[in-house]
């Protein structure tokens, strides 16, 4: 049937019949079918026995991430600092997007990022990254970070290249946590590009191709801190499974912009959302308090429409009852004077 359900379900049979060594993997696989069952049908529609299937597979739920080895290995590449916003400020013109923002961001974090369209999430980033500055304040940015920003944009690259080659061009191993190594190669294969596909030009990819090829160069980097900004944009269901392992071992800050609230919970720790405010909300309950708090904006911005209405139509109102009162008052003064020549005449003729 293809999909994601059916793709955990392959691979945690395949890893069922692996040997004895590969049983953390397992259990990696059995918290992704957990994971599936509270979130995944809402990304796909798959028959019943489907589901029950992936459910009867999970005994017990280990967590996906070691978090206190893996912050280990943060503080260790990254020291005590990495962002720190103080009594930030920035704006779009004369737009203000955040105001007296105070903002902590340390080692190992994974903080996905939640928000309305058009309040400021991706210019957060770009302030973080240092493609856009402050208007006020201070941002403080660890002497040991080595970022990587996934971007919506697509970088320009030379269309001659082929897919290895450009890879090869940013490194030809990389660390991906834990001493563990991979070459450029493998790294392809992994986010969905063949042996064969790998001889592919540039020139000749598709978008969402040339998405994954920008995402494969930005991890042969290694960075410490990774910054994706709607990264399921374009992306199949078995590249973003392979990102999510990838996730999963990466030992450095985690920063996810992205409206795939099934993509953010499976990577991320803690939330945050933007809701056009000027500052930056804490999420304890998760992603749902985001959702209910988008609701209730919602609401309370179609109350104000709505009282904006009625004072618009009061107004109005208002005007028309004035028009009619100064008709009235000249009515009124047309049939005084026609009153006021009646007795002239009348004494007259007396």
């Amino acid at each position: 049937d293809g999909g994601y359900s059916a793709f955990v379900l392959a691979k945690a049979e395949r890893m069922r019949q692996s040997s004895v060594e590969d049983q953390k993997r397992n259990n990696l696989i059995k918290k992704e079918l957990a994971w599936l069952r509270h979130g995944a049908p809402a990304r796909t529609t798959k028959p019943k026995f489907r589901i029950d299937a992936a459910n009867e597979l999970i005994t017990n739920e280990p967590p996906p991430r070691n978090n206190v080895e893996l912050l280990g290995f943060a503080n260790a590449r990254l020291g005590r600092t990495v962002y720190e916003l103080h009594n930030a400020r920035v704006s779009l013109g004369e737009r203000n997007l955040f105001e007296h923002l105070d903002w902590n961001i340390g080692p190992g974090d994974r903080i996905g990022i939640a928000g309305v369209n058009g309040a400021g999430k991706t210019t957060l980033l770009k302030v973080l990254t240092g493609q856009l500055e402050l208007t006020q304040g201070k941002l403080v940015t660890g002497v040991t970070v080595k970022p990587a920003f996934l971007s919506q944009h697509l970088e320009e690259l030379n269309p001659k290249w082929r897919v290895l080659e450009a890879v090869e061009q940013v490194a030809a191993r990389v660390e991906i946590g834990k001493g563990k190594e991979l070459s450029a190669s493998s790294l392809c294969e992994r986010l969905g590009f063949t042996n064969e596909a790998q001889w592919t030009p540039v020139g000749d990819l598709s978008g969402g191709e040339r998405r994954r090829l920008q995402l494969t160069r930005l991890l042969m980097g290694g960075p410490n801190v990774l910054i994706l900004d709607e990264p399921t944009n374009d992306f199949d269901v078995e590249t973003l499974a392979s990102l999510e392992d990838l996730l999963d071992s990466f030992s450095g800050t985690l920063l996810v912009v992205s409206h795939d609230r099934y993509f953010l919970e499976r990577v991320c720790d803690t939330f945050v959302a933007v809701m056009g405010d000027g500052g930056l909300r804490d999420l304890p309950r998760g992603l749902e308090e985001f959702l209910e708090l988008r609701a209730l904006q919602d609401h309370d911005s179609s109350m104000l429409n709505q009282s904006a209405v009625k004072e618009k139509l009061s107004s109005s109102t208002i005007r028309d009852l004035q028009k009619e009162l100064a008709k009235l008052e000249r009515s009124i003064g047309k049939v005084d004077t026609q009153i006021k020549q009646m007795h002239e005449q009348m004494e007259l003729h007396a």
